[in-house]
């Protein structure tokens, strides 16, 4: 009976699970994940912190038999190593495991930053149930707590801390928050957004040195040293591949994969925030770490792992890598599409209302928009990701946008009708 493995039980292990059943009825399929819970989402968790939901509303799937009714084993243990050519896995109980395909969807893990104390009772990452679990525990209302980076994984942990009402700092070593999402201006919006709401930012700072105690005494680089109940580490995060060193898959930043997402060793694929994927935007090989692209990685590499065991050609390909990101920061909307930082010898367009709180910055390779910023902005999410992901050829309404970005819906609908000429843009303003 073929057998297919899949290690990670987030989102893309159990999409690709459920998609390989419904193709093959009747193959051996097992997921291995390496916590006790069930598989669960840790986008959840932030609401679990907010009191929104109970743990069980992590769970991805409701019915404590989903996986058992489909026939999906589920192993709650670790892969120390991966033999790729011998379609073998070594478990941490020193047992092994024989595949015939193999999916690496085991997503990320957090990166611990090289600070002394950063061990220290009272330091915790937000990563996972147990994290949260601790978090709950200290994050009372009134404690002093320190967060460890502004980036987006950060901001989303901030907005669960304010809802539990902590004093709340944030220390971020980038000159401002979200630095690799945001521009500038944008992230400086963000950060005078958040000291408005009553949270203290540090930005161009490091944690120098946490002591242990109660409290626990941080140290900045800035000279300042700060008193806190709790500090939360969320200095970002990075696959989680370690365990593949010496297995004879290539890894770069992420696990390489190719259209198919299948990697360099047949038979063996990646999806999820572990995969580093075409970009057809930016024309980059990038891993992508948001949820729509897991879902859509382990639908593609699904199909051909069972393509693949039956001898078949690959049955699809992976469209693109949609590099979209939409923050809210304690009711501040924010949204990065594709190469926001722009191309060489692109264009770049730029416009603030500061006092509106609103921020526009648009780039562009000759007439298309491959990569914008926006700050205060909601109506034109839509036209944003269109036009970036559509690679939509602007004409003349390229130059339009040059001199007021705001002009979004009207150069999307324009180009989208095969107007992209002044009249289309003439008959828009007169509507």
């Amino acid at each position: 009976m073929t057998h297919h493995v899949i290690l990670g039980a987030g989102p893309a292990g159990v999409i690709a699970a459920e998609t390989i059943r419904r193709l093959a009825s009747t193959d051996r399929i097992t997921i291995i994940g390496d916590e006790p819970e069930p598989p669960y989402s840790r986008m959840a968790i932030p609401y679990l912190l907010m009191g929104n939901i109970q743990e069980s509303g992590t769970y991805l799937r409701k019915s404590p038999s989903h996986f058992a009714d489909l026939r999906i084993e589920l192993l709650h243990t670790r892969v120390t190593n991966v033999q790729a050519a011998g379609k073998k896995l070594v478990l941490a109980n020193g047992q092994t495991l024989s595949f015939d395909t193999l999916l690496v969807a085991t997503g990320s893990h957090p990166v611990a930053p090289p600070i002394p104390g950063i061990d220290a009772p009272g330091v915790h990452t937000c990563w996972t149930l147990e994290d949260a679990r601790h978090i709950s525990t200290l994050a009372t209302q009134g404690a002093r707590v320190l967060q460890l980076g502004a980036g987006f994984i950060g901001c989303i942990i901030m907005e669960a801390l304010a809802a539990r009402g902590v004093n709340l700092s944030v220390v971020e070593m980038g000159d401002r928050m979200v630095p690799r999402m945001m521009g500038p201006t944008a992230g400086g919006m963000i950060r005078d957004w958040c000291q408005t709401k009553g949270v203290q930012v540090f930005t161009a700072t490091k944690v120098e040195s946490i002591t242990a105690g109660k409290p626990l005494q941080v140290k900045l680089s800035n000279g300042q040293s700060v008193q806190a109940d709790l500090v939360i580490s969320a200095a970002g995060v990075r696959p989680a591949i370690g365990f593949l060193k010496d297995s004879g898959i290539t890894c770069l930043l992420g696990v390489l994969t190719d259209e198919h997402l299948q990697t360099n060793v047949p038979g063996v694929f990646a999806a999820g925030d572990c995969a580093e994927a075409l970009d057809k935007v930016s024309g980059k090989m990038v891993v992508s770490a948001i949820q729509p692209n897991a879902a859509e990685q382990a639908r593609v590499a699904a199909a051909n792992m069972v393509a693949f065991a039956r001898g078949l050609p690959a049955a699809t390909e992976l469209k693109g890598v949609t590099q979209i990101n939409v923050l809210d920061t304690l009711g501040l909307i924010s949204t990065s599409f594709g190469d926001w930082q722009g191309q060489p010898g692109g264009d770049h367009a730029e416009w603030t209302d500061a006092q509106a709180g609103r921020h526009l910055s648009l780039q562009f390779k000759d007439d298309v928009l491959v990569g914008c910023n926006s700050v205060g902005w909601t109506a034109h999410v839509g036209v944003m990701r269109g036009l970036v992901e559509g690679q939509v050829k602007l004409g003349e309404w390229k130059d339009t946008l040059m001199k007021d970005p705001t002009k979004l819906m009207e150069a999307y609908l324009a180009s989208a009708q095969g107007q992209g000429a002044w009249s289309g843009a003439q008959d828009t303003r007169r509507r």
